[in-house]
């Protein structure tokens, strides 16, 4: 069954309008992270390490005078380090609540190495949550304690399991991008991950991210790469990652270049002959979407695209034939080397 022209067309242009407006609509927001945290928990360094950037001075010693730092990173990220609603004098601590209640997102400092969720702390929480329950709790400085599984239990126990507890060494970077995803969990609902994904440094682990969501939603919608009632859908999810990964990557595509992608590797056949084998070597991949012709279809047009972004290849749709067949051999290379070889063919539920 083939695709009518002129209902692609139409489908196409409608989804990349959206989706560009959309997108442009949240590089024009503002995204601004409350820290709160005595002055010795390591707030300016996870920021640091968590941006790749010397964005925030450190050194701070304990006992020293407390304040309220807005801390700008590029044009629409802003940070407030806060000491904590107790610990200025009340019309700080006014001012401080009004950050809390117009943060997008709370990360609520605890130090491994000291007292955790002291009384005062507990307080803290819940005062901040009276006004903003968008908190991550940061277990900072892990590296210099013992029994971690049993501190961050202590934490959810003594928290009722309401908010994630990321621990974390912003010494030595460890579960950085557990708190990187944590972030962009809660920004990704307010609609403003795109502008903070495309300010860090490394982005590869959002594209995966990205490309993984997207081959699940396509999945959900379960349609073969064929007009139908699914198509509009489908298409959507399609063009929506093609200019998110674009975006992330500071690499504009146009709506041509974008349409004869799509025409391609939905609409031809340069993809369908090999991206049920490229699932196969994707790590999660297979279990989540694997079953579905479109969400695998997807999720191979998100790996070439990516490579193609993140080894300088001009994206013309040309390319992906050899892209696609490079990455399959790329990864069964691997695949062979550390788990040897496998030839077993997958098995598809229709």
């Amino acid at each position: 069954m083939e695709i009518n022209n002129e209902e692609f067309e139409k489908t196409f242009d409608e989804a990349f309008e959206q989706k560009s407006e959309e997108i442009n609509s949240q590089l024009n927001r503002e995204v601004l992270i409350a820290m709160v945290g005595d002055v010795n928990c390591g707030k300016s360094s996870t920021i640091n390490k968590l941006m790749k950037e010397d964005i925030a001075s450190v050194g701070s010693k304990p006992g020293e005078t407390v304040e309220i730092r807005e801390i700008p990173y590029k044009d629409n990220i802003i940070f407030v380090d806060t000491p904590g609603l107790d610990d200025v004098v009340k019309v700080n601590s006014e001012i401080t609540l009004g950050y809390y209640k117009n943060s997008d997102v709370i990360l609520f400092f605890l130090n491994a190495a000291g007292t955790v969720l002291s009384e005062n702390e507990l307080k803290n929480l819940k005062d901040i949550e009276k006004v903003n329950r968008d908190i991550i709790i940061v277990l900072n400085k892990i590296d210099a304690a013992d029994d971690i599984p049993e501190l961050v239990k202590y934490i959810q126990d003594h928290t009722n399991f309401k908010y994630p507890v990321v621990p974390i060494s912003s010494r030595t970077g460890e579960n950085i991008s557990m708190l990187q995803n944590k972030l962009l969990d809660i920004l990704e609902k307010k609609s403003k991950d795109i502008m903070f994904a495309m300010n860090l440094k490394e982005k590869s682990t959002t594209a995966n991210r990205w490309i993984l969501a997207a081959g699940v939603s396509s999945a959900t919608v379960g349609a073969s790469p064929i007009p139908g009632s699914d198509f509009i859908p489908l298409t959507g999810i399609q063009v929506g990652l093609m200019l998110k990964l674009s975006t992330l990557y500071e690499k504009p595509i146009s709506k041509e270049n974008a349409k004869e992608l799509l025409i391609v590797t939905v609409v031809g056949n340069v993809g369908k002959t090999i991206f049920r084998q490229i699932v196969k070597f994707v790590p999660g991949a297979g279990s989540i979407i694997g079953a579905s012709v479109a969400g695998a279809t997807t999720v191979a047009l998100g790996y070439a695209i990516k490579y193609m972004h993140e080894n300088n290849i001009d994206l013309q749709a040309a390319q992906l034939k050899s892209i696609y067949e490079m990455l399959l051999k790329k990864e069964k290379e691997k695949q062979e080397k550390y788990e040897g070889d496998d030839d077993e063919d997958i098995t598809f539920v229709k």
